[in-house]
């Protein structure tokens, strides 16, 4: 692994590398998480409660951010999708 180094990103990405495993797994699964927690933030003065909220507290205003966050908290966790086979023999049957 590289050697770390300090950086304005808290929390550092070596540390959510080796949570997550590979950059795509972790740039998804931060991505995915940001795009509820701001659909989340853009429903509250509706009432819907729909949306799960953020599960840290966290001084960040950007949803990116508290992804990240959550992400080195281990609030969030990838899940391995199944195999493309699989996945093709449950919807012909």
């Amino acid at each position: 692994m590289a050697d770390s180094y300090d950086t304005m990103m808290s929390p550092q990405v070596e540390g959510l590398m080796d949570r997550i495993g590979s950059k795509f797994g972790l740039c998804t699964l931060a991505a995915t998480r940001a795009r509820q927690i701001n659909a989340y933030f853009g429903q509250l003065g509706e009432g819907l409660g729909a949306m799960v909220p953020p599960q840290v507290t966290s001084v960040a205003r950007k949803p990116l951010s508290i992804a990240f966050e959550e992400i080195a908290a281990d609030k969030i966790v990838a899940v391995d999708a199944p195999p493309a086979d699989e996945a093709e023999g449950d919807a012909s049957a």
